[in-house]
């Protein structure tokens, strides 16, 4: 199977603490991998590793490999920049700019360039909000500013305003942690129909989330990947102990 992303050896550290330990791992190109695992035992730290968000904390470092398409993202020669834009990243809780619905998407092809003539950048909205499930809700109303949308539709425009600029993976940190059940539901199924054309890799602390919404599943204990395989594997067969006890609640 085709791996978009493959970790090799991966070792992160803040400071003298190690956060991450010797991980290995594909991630399969247009499928979703979930991370699970206890609150401190690496998984954001690690989601973060895969556009080097982390670089920014003070005394974070990282050994090892993260290949993007073979090629090693923590090389010296990386943009960064561009990185980010093939790498977009969704946030535990909807975080629009202080803007119209309409300038939230706009602001990365603007800001790349993409959009040329002023007709592309609407067309680009558009397909960006109709892509995040999201037009029919708000076409009337893209002037409108983006903090009068309910919180499930506002993590809606900011998986619009990630998909804007063309990513080739979209990571979600516990995307549905501040949503209903119902706007939970929705952000799950929209997952489901934008892994047709991005890698998606997920944070979750709600393992039926997990069973639920990906292919492939991540547990991680006190920064090591303890078990990685096909989701429904996983859940109904797991191979190690530690797993079996987390999943079942008897650990963790």
């Amino acid at each position: 199977m085709d791996n978009k992303l493959e970790i090799r050896n991966f070792n992160f550290y803040y400071g003298q603490f190690q956060a991450l330990i010797n991980l290995n791992l594909p991630i399969r190109r247009n499928q979703i991998t979930a991370l699970i695992g206890p609150s401190g035992c690496g998984k954001s730290t690690f989601l973060r590793a895969l556009n080097r968000m982390n670089d920014t904390i003070k005394g974070a470092r990282a050994e090892g490999e993260v290949l993007l398409d073979g090629k090693n993202i923590y090389d010296p020669d990386v943009d960064v920049v561009q990185l980010r834009q093939r790498v977009g990243m969704v946030f535990q809780r909807p975080n629009p700019f202080p803007q119209s619905i309409y300038n939230n998407v706009a602001y990365g092809p603007r800001v790349l360039g993409l959009a040329g003539r002023n007709g592309r950048l609407d067309a680009i909205v558009e397909q960006s909000l109709r892509d995040a499930a999201l037009w029919e809700d708000v076409k009337d109303r893209l002037e409108s500013p983006a903090q009068a949308l309910n919180p499930g539709q506002q993590q809606r425009l900011c998986i619009a305003r990630t998909i804007a600029v063309k990513p080739e993976v979209v990571l979600m940190d516990e995307p549905c942690s501040a949503l209903d059940p119902v706007a939970t539901l929705k952000i799950e199924e929209l997952m489901q129909q934008l892994a047709a054309e991005y890698t998606i890799v997920i944070v979750t602390h709600s393992m039926e989330q997990a069973a639920r919404a990906s292919h492939w599943t991540g547990f991680f204990w006190l920064g090591e990947l303890v078990e990685y395989g096909r989701t429904t594997n996983l859940f109904t067969n797991p191979e190690k102990e530690l797993t079996e006890a987390y999943i079942t609640g008897r650990q963790g």
